[in-house]
């Protein structure tokens, strides 16, 4: 038996030397995972057509000559690494998986077959799987593979008095048991001309909360936040959230952002000045959209040493400024178009 391909030679039904008149054919007392085919004859000598497709018959109960177990031990999984062990009378397994089109395909196209274990790599999919020999078929097992998720993260209040509490939720699609959450605090990364950022575990984060929820105590000033989630020992992480920010209107006596013209409404015709300042010798000054994205004052105005002069392209949002270790309070910056009636 090649443990690298999908070919399967044929045997005949009990009772089918002469084939039957019938186009159907009851199987009594199946117990395991099976393959079947048919083709259909006439005349004499016989004219065969093709053999069908095989169709498989798939069984979850256990055959104690052959058996399928799954680790991590459950059906729902994202793109981790999953085990798939054989065992029973043989000492030559192949570890096959039909698709949701019914294309099979052995462990070599999304994996490493190993003795009689099968680890699987990215390439695996949504499918039903199955040990066999060349004689046994093992118990299927009908097993859903997603895509790493993306959790959802959620801040509440946005907008904080100094000294609030604010609570952080991170949500996971397709939630199981097992996952433990992990939580960060935005770091500038002022190497970079754009906005990038590095994450920092937050104060007693190393291992994670059980619980979807972690709680801010005497937030103070305008800080980014990104939380993912973990499972598994390894751990399989999830991608990290967006970035989700908690503005603070509230002075920070270590940097601070002043508007001139002093006010929150103004026209697209008119250049703002955002003078950052503080102890800090390096200066970003950062705009998030009404949709959430986040750009900094180089694409819609001009960074000259703590000021930033914008330009036609500003437009509304939250502003603030930051540094490596300090962001400034928030300004909530309304930008009107302004027309001229004749």
């Amino acid at each position: 038996m090649s443990s690298t391909n999908n070919y399967y030679t044929f045997k005949l039904l009990a009772g089918g030397t002469t084939g039957t008149e019938q186009d159907s054919y009851i199987l009594h007392g199946q117990t395991h995972t099976a393959g079947y085919a048919c083709r259909a004859g006439r005349g004499d000598p016989v004219f065969y057509t093709q053999y069908s497709d095989v169709k498989f018959v798939w069984s979850g109960g256990v055959n104690p000559a052959a058996s399928l177990t799954v680790s991590p031990h459950r059906l729902q999984h994202f793109s981790e690494s999953l085990s798939l062990i054989c065992e029973g009378n043989s000492t030559e397994w192949r570890l096959k998986r039909a698709d949701e089109d019914g294309r099979m395909s052995s462990c070599s196209y999304w994996g490493e077959m190993t003795g009689s274990t099968c680890n699987t790599n990215a390439r695996a999919s949504s499918g039903v799987y199955w040990c066999e020999s060349e004689t046994q078929s093992s118990n299927a097992a009908n097993i859903t593979i997603h895509n790493v998720p993306q959790p959802v993260l959620t801040v509440s209040p946005s907008w904080t008095s100094p000294g609030d509490s604010v609570t952080l939720t991170c949500s996971v699609e397709h939630p199981s048991a097992g996952w433990r959450f992990f939580w960060y605090k935005a770091v500038p990364d002022m190497s970079h001309y754009f906005s990038y950022y590095t994450s920092e575990l937050l104060a007693g984060g190393t291992t994670g909360t059980e619980q979807d929820s972690y709680i801010l105590h005497g937030q103070t000033h305008t800080a980014g936040y990104v939380c993912r989630a973990g499972r598994g020992d390894p751990v399989f992480y999830t991608q990290f959230s967006r970035l989700k920010f908690v503005w603070s209107g509230g002075v920070n006596p270590a940097v601070s952002l002043t508007v001139s013209p002093h006010r929150l409404q103004h026209f697209s015709t008119e250049s703002l000045s955002l003078i950052c300042e503080g102890n800090s010798t390096e200066w970003r000054v950062k705009r998030a959209d009404e949709d959430g994205r986040v750009s900094s004052c180089s694409k819609w105005g001009e960074m000259t040493g703590s000021t930033c002069n914008t330009d036609t392209r500003a437009s509304s949002g939250v502003y603030w400024c930051e540094s490596v270790t300090q962001s400034s309070n928030a300004a909530n910056i309304t930008i009107h178009s302004e027309f001229i009636f004749i």
